[in-house]
């Protein structure tokens, strides 16, 4: 085989052939044959291989290069194990031909070069158990690795459910992606009935809590019973003794003897024995008590409603849990059990068939708490059920609170579309409420500027500084002039000076105070001048103020028209028409 390697590569076609560039072998591929042909001419030389012959250390050097190839090789790898095996069995014929051609050339020449034959086959011996162990390893090392990818060839293909073949097979992967998806769709439709376990852990608290108070009332009716059993043996025996008496001329048996033979047999009487257990069947159907067991209806009806939820028929359960008894259904947990649940597509969400069932069947009056208040409202806002808040706040059906209000009035904000609706709503529970000054605030964010100042005018409860917050929230010259001026006979709500010299003093809201003293120049000095003389509720030293604030914000017209009203009064003028407080100047400015 060796010979035939080597006049094949001597060949004039092969030489042609490594001439050739080969289009299909990559510069990788050709750099490791190179290396293999470099490899196989160093080997020759340093073993000093014969060049044409048999010669075993050419076997072994052929033998080594191709498990190298053996190695390399991926697609043909078991062809070319199966070629190396029978390259194997030829060598060693060879080899065994060899050495009995060797034994007996040794044999015949044995007298005349023993000595520098032995030497040589030593030298021989010794490469070649050298190269044998070299190939030994080469050969371990092989075999280690074709493990080693067999290995991970099975593991990256191998998929939780399928073989290795059906993890090749693109079919087989699409009807396992599908099985896949079906089972992920049906975990989650399955997911989507369920409740969280800290809901499910509340309900079975009150579950538990109920069968106790049960068994509570059942051992209170079973007292009850042996009482009233009591009491009607006690009231047959004086019925009878009544009759007794009226009918016999004789005297009957005393009174007091008969009721104490009556309270000892009652004594006598067990609540256990059979007596006792078969009065009851001896009393009339309408003389019996007819108490029913609370906790057991409790109990039915907390079941009914988690059955009808689990079976995700959520109309029928937000039905129950409206009508259910007061602290019962009617909660938070009951609503984040809604909230937490998604309905079919193109149905009403679950929660605002809660909302809506809750609202509607409740009857007018019939309050919600406080917390369950703010959290129906703030889910009918999430769901755009402005109507359904309407309905509540109007029959009564809300504890109102403050922060009710700026639940609504946050809401407006951010919606413009609805913002009147939330407003309007805001100003009524803000009244209920007592909360003066925010109602005045809705009023005028929805425009109202008018029914604003009315309100303000007419509330009692609002000060001077309540009406300046709900000002500097709400500025403007309109809502200012109203405040500012008096209104039907009635002193105006807020003194001039005193509004314009604190709007001034703030740099957000200079503005409308300079538009409404523009808006007293441009009618004349002689306006100007009455308003100051007849606001008693501000000093000169205000007005000063005022004047100077101006002159701050190059405003040099309005400081010189106040400051020219003051220092044109004479120290006798009376600058304010109050008789029982007239205040006189007592100083010109210079």
């Amino acid at each position: 085989m060796s010979e035939a390697h080597d006049s094949s590569r001597s060949s004039p076609t092969q030489e042609k052939r490594l001439s050739t560039p080969d289009i299909l072998i990559s510069e990788r591929d050709e750099g490791f044959f190179r290396s293999l042909h470099e490899f196989i001419e160093h080997e020759k030389r340093y073993l000093r291989c014969p060049e044409e012959g048999p010669d075993e250390l050419r076997y072994i050097i052929y033998r080594s290069v191709f498990n190298k190839l053996i190695t390399r090789a991926t697609a043909y790898k078991r062809l070319l194990l199966t070629i190396k095996a029978e390259y194997d069995d030829v060598i060693r014929v060879l080899q065994r031909r060899e050495d009995e051609a060797r034994t007996a050339q040794r044999t015949l020449a044995a007298s005349t070069s023993h000595s520098k034959s032995l030497i040589t086959c030593q030298r021989r011996a010794a490469q070649l158990r050298e190269r044998i162990s070299v190939l030994q390893r080469d050969t371990a090392e092989v075999q280690e690795e074709m493990k080693t990818q067999k290995t991970f060839r099975e593991q990256s293909s191998w998929i939780p459910g399928l073989t290795v073949s059906e993890s090749e097979d693109p079919e087989a992967l699409d009807g396992h992606l599908k099985h896949l998806e079906a089972q992920r769709a049906a975990l989650l439709d399955r997911r989507s009935h369920c409740v969280s376990l800290e809901v499910k852990t509340k309900l079975d608290a009150k579950l538990q809590a109920a069968e106790r108070h049960r068994d509570q009332l059942s051992i209170e009716n079973k007292r009850l019973k042996v009482l009233y059993k009591r009491l009607r043996f006690v009231s047959d025996r004086l019925s009878s003794w009544e009759e007794e008496e009226e009918e016999e001329e004789e005297q009957p048996v005393p009174l007091e003897e008969l009721l104490g033979s009556t309270l000892e047999n009652v004594r006598q009487t067990s609540v256990t024995d059979d007596d006792a257990r078969t009065i009851d069947a001896e009393l009339f159907e309408d003389e019996e008590p007819t108490g029913v067991d609370k906790s057991k209806l409790l109990t039915d009806y907390l079941d009914r409603y988690i059955d009808v939820f689990d079976s995700a028929q959520y109309e029928e359960a937000a039905l129950l849990a409206a009508r259910a008894p007061r602290g019962i259904l009617r909660n938070i947990d009951t609503m984040k059990m809604f909230k937490g649940v998604k309905g079919s597509p193109g149905s009403v969400p679950p929660l605002l068939l809660f909302l809506q069932t809750l609202m509607l069947t409740a009857p007018a009056g019939d309050k919600l708490s406080a917390a369950l208040s703010l959290e129906v409202v703030h889910g009918a806002l999430q769901h755009g059920a402005t109507q359904l808040i309407t309905h509540a706040v109007s029959h009564n059906k809300l504890t109102i609170s403050e922060d009710l209000g700026d639940i609504l009035t946050e809401h407006a904000h951010k919606n413009p579309c609805v913002a009147d609706t939330c407003l309007a709503l805001a100003t009524l529970v803000y009244e209920t409420c007592g909360q003066d000054r925010k109602a005045a605030l809705s009023m005028c964010r929805r425009g109202l500027i008018h029914s604003a100042a009315e309100f303000m005018n007419h509330c009692k409860d609002l000060t001077a500084e309540d009406c300046m917050w709900v000002l500097c929230r709400s500025p403007s010259l309109s809502f200012l002039q109203l405040l500012t001026e008096p209104q039907r006979g009635q002193a105006a709500i807020l003194s001039v000076g005193l509004v314009c010299s604190t709007l001034l003093a703030d740099p957000q809201q200079q503005e409308v105070a300079v538009q409404l003293l523009d808006s007293f120049v441009s009618r004349g000095r002689g306006a100007l001048e009455e308003v100051i003389l007849e606001d008693s509720r501000s000093s000169v030293d205000v007005w000063i103020d005022m004047a100077s604030l101006c002159s701050g914000l190059n405003r040099a017209d309005l400081s010189q028209a106040i400051l020219s009203i003051l220092l044109d009064q004479s120290g006798t003028r009376v600058l304010s028409p109050d008789l029982e407080g007239a205040r006189l100047m007592e100083h010109v400015f210079l």
